[in-house]
């Protein structure tokens, strides 16, 4: 790791995506904090064309700086989609600097937002990590719990309900079982004691149900009848 200035207003420290530049003094907006450089590569070198690293700071359509040297101190502030700072590029001189665009107190990590073709290519796949990023996945990530919760409390009340409403209907199912069984008894208690009442009559036989005979007077006594 290279060694830094004790002037300067930056130390390199641990980041979220690995190493990263973090202020040591308050960075007041405005302020040239530190310039990206390395050697200068010509689009119509073809040597130069074939170099491939994820330092590359393109100028113009010609030059581009290969930062990838450990010297240069600048490759270590990191990418932000709301950055603290911005590059400050000159085409005429060839020249990159990091500039504060708001005051950075201590111990803030330096960034800058790198383009969008950089993103795409390096960032996008594996998925940016500034803070910004990190807080709007946190936020989607809550997001989808909550909704996942809120989905799951629907469905154990829409369960709750059923249930209830199966309940209430056997329920109604041993009512009216029950009511039945009472009529049931209720109809053969009756009988069970109309029955009872019936044994205590005595019993008609046949010879009961025939006609009483008339009485049969004695003859003398019709005679006597008549005579008199």
């Amino acid at each position: 790791m290279p060694e830094i200035s004790s002037s300067k207003p930056y130390r390199i420290g641990r980041s979220k995506t690995g190493l990263g530049l973090f202020a040591t003094k308050k960075i007041k907006k405005g302020t040239k904090i530190i310039r990206y450089f390395g050697p200068l590569l010509d689009s119509k070198n073809k040597k130069h064309d074939d170099i491939e690293n994820k330092y590359l700071f393109e100028i113009n359509n010609r030059w581009t700086i290969d930062g990838s040297t450990r010297k240069n101190i600048a490759r270590y502030v990191n990418h932000a989609c709301r950055p603290n700072a911005e590059s400050d590029v000159s085409s005429r001189k060839r020249k990159v600097v990091i500039r504060a665009i708001k005051t950075i107190e201590p111990g803030e990590e330096i960034n800058y937002d790198y383009g969008t073709d950089y993103f795409k290519i390096f960032l996008k796949p594996i998925g940016c990590k500034c803070d910004h990023c990190e807080k709007k996945r946190a936020k989607k990530r809550a997001e989808e719990r909550a909704e996942k919760l809120r989905l799951k409390l629907k469905a154990e009340k829409k369960a709750a309900k059923k249930a209830s409403k199966k309940a209430e209907k056997d329920a109604r199912k041993v009512t009216k079982a029950a009511a039945k069984a009472r009529k049931r008894n209720s109809l053969g208690t009756a009988k069970a004691n109309a029955h009872a009442r019936g044994t205590g009559k005595p019993t008609r036989t046949k010879a009961s149900r025939t006609k009483p005979l008339s009485r049969v007077q004695p003859k003398n006594a019709t005679r006597a009848k008549r005579a008199s």
